[in-house]
């Protein structure tokens, strides 16, 4: 799978822009502000319907515009298909294939695959809860499509059923009103138990899966390492017992929202599922006998070694799967050492496409030697 070509039209910092791409390496260099991650970006936006420097759309749009378009020429098994999507900032947006419109946007999510490397990676070992569970998400929706749609319905669920938990607490106790939002209450928590299952469900056979190949990655990207160095596991926000299949798991979940209850209304806040829970990063220490988790503990060298491995696992799992997906290396060996540059160029060379932005192009190992284009004043052009 590959890009072709891109068309840009009010997308970040270009009123328009068209570039030929082809398989193989591609390297985009320019200094900072110039644009080059806004080009590797938008690959990416049609991978997922999503940025990975912004959790909006909003600033995708260029000043002053009103909404961008990203298209793309996708070559897969030797056929080309259009990719089209309208970023439409605080409405629907709109996606074709072909040219053809698609009922909904979200239908185009997995149609091309990405995966990106990028300085934020670190935000996986380091941030909170929330990057670890986006991380395992939008790998989820790349492999399996229709989960976009589980997602989105556990979101508008817990949206729902924290406002009403708020109703409730701020009720009299004992009211006629209080006692209409408990029945309510009732309703939604079954929405979140069998929408929030179907995801938890899905989570924990994707950590299963990709434990593997994270510590395959981590022995080849880290000083030393063992192929046992590095762990995941899933870490639920109660306890599943026996259960891992989605019928299980919402009864578990039901089981235990109904016993938080009282805690739940008094905080007005939806305390159980799987928008609590955490991808748990360890280490093994001391020839194996210790295991500490990544945070807190590990180097910035391990740490940086352990983003890797989780990007260049998901890049495996995806290959696994029957799919070469796109690789995206954002501005990331200027982040790395010389030994790990080196390393995860030898490791990425062999895909059928990889995108690299660098602010200089020393930044990029000779390993990558491919096709090069300057960024700069809002112009791409190529080299040679």
């Amino acid at each position: 799978m590959h890009v072709s070509h891109l068309t840009l039209h009010d997308f970040r910092s270009y009123a328009s822009v068209d570039v030929e791409l082809g398989p193989g390496v591609t390297a985009f260099v320019g200094r900072n502000g110039q644009g080059k991650t806004n080009l590797v970006e938008a690959v990416d936006y049609l991978s997922r319907l999503s940025s990975h420097r912004v959790a909006s759309d909003a600033p995708l749009v260029r000043a002053g515009a009103e909404k961008a378009v990203v298209r793309a020429a996708v070559v897969r098994d030797g056929r080309t298909a259009v990719l089209e999507v309208e970023i439409n900032p605080g409405r629907s947006n709109r996606a074709r294939v072909n040219r053809s419109p698609l009922p909904r946007a979200r239908e185009l999510v997995g149609l091309v695959r990405t995966v990106v490397f990028s300085p934020e990676d670190l935000t996986l070992v380091k941030g909170d809860p929330s990057d670890r569970r986006r991380f395992l998400d939008d790998l989820l929706v790349l492999r399996a499509p229709r989960l976009a749609g589980v997602r989105s319905d556990y979101d508008r669920v817990l949206k729902q059923r924290n406002s009403l938990l708020k109703t409730i607490g701020a009720a009299r106790r004992g009211s006629s009103s209080q006692e209409a939002a408990l029945a309510t209450l009732a309703v939604w928590d079954e929405n979140l138990a069998r929408t929030g299952a179907e995801l938890l469900a899905a989570r924990l056979d994707l950590v299963e899966r990709l434990a593997p190949y994270v510590g395959k990655a981590y022995e080849t990207v880290a000083r030393g390492a063992g192929r046992d160095d590095a762990r995941i596991a899933y870490r639920p926000s109660f306890e599943l017992g026996e259960a891992r299949d989605a019928a299980g798991l919402a009864e578990r979940l039901l089981a235990e929202v109904e016993r938080r209850r009282g805690d739940e209304i008094d905080r007005g806040i939806s305390l159980v599922g799987p928008h609590r829970d955490d991808l748990l990063l360890t280490l093994a220490h001391g020839g194996g006998e210790q295991e500490l988790p990544v945070k807190g503990y590990a180097s910035h060298g391990e740490s940086w070694s352990f983003a890797l491995a989780l990007r260049l696992a998901s890049y495996d799992l995806l290959r696994a799967d029957g799919d070469d997906p796109i690789l995206v290396l954002d501005d990331v060996f200027a982040e790395l050492d010389a030994e790990r540059r080196a390393q995860l160029a030898e490791l990425v060379a062999d895909a059928e496409q990889v995108l690299v932005t660098a602010a200089v192009g020393a930044d990029v190992p000779e390993a990558l030697a491919g096709a090069r284009f300057t960024v700069a004043g809002g112009e791409v052009r190529r080299d040679g």
